[in-house]
């Protein structure tokens, strides 16, 4: 909702050309009709001042629950309801709310509400350094594999006080952001979740977007970024009109109360279709994609009988004694293969188009996504039905109804558990092929074209070797969290 451009934001990109190109039209129409707020319902809800204020209300009385129990409850985290809700409910369904809503989690998460509150009482308003805008998803990348190396050598996910410290270090970090930055710095660039979050949201079916053809003549100078002496700024920092991916949209709806000519639009699209897409594929994205990888497959080794024999043989080999560092050598190597993977198929790709192998690696690492989806859940999908009871039995030993040790906590037994895991991948799989593919095409031009299956091949092959290394560790045993 541009109309006057002699003074954008400085966060606010300028219009691109394919703005006015014919398929971006087409594009848009199909939007318009496929935009959910024109289901009054839907559109009430949005735009009513209640949202998402009434659901950070539930949500933060969710986490008072959840830290009250890490900080002062039972120290062990199979009797302790907040291990549970955090590590068996939130964590393993958060990936499904990313592929189902998009971002929605960040506009309810109390993380936020926090950010605005102390803005509001002490903030500094201070622009966004130049350093975060520019480095903040590399730093998200190495946060999370921080905080995931950080749970094996610390027991962070074992532990209720440890899982109290992460939240509270996460609570630190909100504060000081908030009282020093404008707007949801810290979600926007600093959150580990977020870089998961718009990663998997890239591939996710809900789609904010602005209708260009009616941008184009707005005067009200940006108010979908700007804001109104009613409604706040975005606080991402995204501008609706020349956005092409829904990786950092929250769905607060600040844009859909703001715009004067309803130009906002938000569809249900098919899962994937942004990421063959997208005009600027980002390197630290797609680094994060390949990462992700490999921070499901150590998590998955180190949950099999066979992690036990792999510490003796290094332990019997070596001499190493010392967990921490051979825990950090097996993390290191399990990002590595992923990441090394996508670099081959990426300088693969560079020589056959005669492009720099930069933009293979972050054009084709986006394909990594779909499968990143399915394993990141069929992994937590273990978690949740193998000890999904335990949520009960916390539950009751809040009131004073403790639970016995052996009684079961499964929710589904293993032979189903494991064919939902196959199915989710086989969809992984295929998304991710498909994504391969059309980025392929899109590349050179055609989807019968040679060059382009020359292109398709190398991220084919690393896809099928990612996919059966994971078919491979659900097969085996695991062990339960708690």
């Amino acid at each position: 909702m541009l109309a006057n451009r002699t003074a954008p934001h400085p966060h606010a990109p300028s219009a691109g050309p394919t703005e006015v190109a014919g398929g971006v039209q087409v594009a848009t129409r199909e939007r318009q009709r496929a935009d959910i707020l024109r289901y009054r319902p839907v559109a009430a809800l949005l735009r009513s001042r209640w949202y998402p204020g009434v659901f950070q209300v539930v949500v933060a009385a969710v986490f008072v629950i959840v830290g009250w129990q890490l900080l002062l409850g039972p120290t062990a985290d199979y009797d302790n309801l907040g291990t549970a809700l955090m590590w068996i409910a939130w964590w393993p369904l958060i990936p499904v709310a990313f592929l189902l809503f998009g971002r929605f989690w960040c506009a309810v998460c109390p993380f936020g509400a926090l950010s605005d509150l102390v803005q509001r009482w002490v903030g500094a308003h201070r622009p966004v350094p130049r350093f975060l805008k520019r480095y903040g998803v590399w730093i998200i990348d190495a946060a999370f594999l921080a905080i995931t190396w950080s749970d094996h050598v610390w027991g962070v996910v074992a532990s209720p006080w440890g899982s109290g410290v992460l939240v509270l270090l996460l609570i630190t970090a909100v504060v000081a952001s908030g009282a020093l930055f404008q707007r949801r710095t810290f979600c926007r660039y600093l959150c580990f979740l977020g870089g998961l979050a718009g990663n998997y949201s890239r591939a996710g079916m809900i789609e904010l977007r602005a209708d260009t053809d009616i941008c184009v003549s707005c005067t009200s100078r940006a108010a979908c970024f700007n804001g109104t002496s009613a409604v706040p700024a975005c606080p991402v920092f995204e501008f609706p009109r020349t956005m092409d991916t829904s990786a950092n949209c929250i769905l607060c709806a600040n844009c859909v109360k703001s715009c004067p000519n309803d130009a906002i639009t938000i569809t249900v699209r098919p899962p994937t279709r942004e990421l063959w897409s997208v005009r600027t594929p980002q390197l630290e994205a797609s680094f994060l994609a390949a990462a992700i990888m490999g921070i499901v497959l150590i998590q998955n080794v180190t949950m099999l009988g066979v992690w036990n024999h792999i510490l003796s043989w290094t332990q019997r080999t070596t001499g190493m004694t010392n967990y921490p560092v051979i825990f950090t050598m097996a993390f290191i190597a399990a990002i590595a293969a992923p990441v090394g993977g996508l670099a081959l198929a990426a300088k693969a790709i560079a020589n056959a188009e005669a492009s720099t192998f930069r933009n293979a690696f972050a054009a084709f690492g986006y394909a990594l996504i779909p499968l990143d989806m399915a394993a990141h859940i069929a992994h937590n999908l273990f978690h949740l039905l193998a000890e999904g009871k335990a949520l009960g039995f916390t539950a009751m030993g809040v009131f004073g109804h403790p639970h016995e040790l052996d009684m079961s906590t499964r929710l589904a037994s293993t032979g189903t558990i494991r064919i939902l895991q196959y199915v989710l991948l086989a969809f992984g799989v295929i998304g991710s092929l498909y994504v391969a593919w059309r980025t392929s095409a899109r590349r050179t031009g055609g989807e019968q074209s040679a060059s382009a299956l020359a292109l398709f091949g190398p991220v084919a092959v690393l896809i099928a070797i990612l996919a059966t290394a994971n078919v491979w560790l659900f097969m085996q045993p695991m062990m339960m969290r708690m």
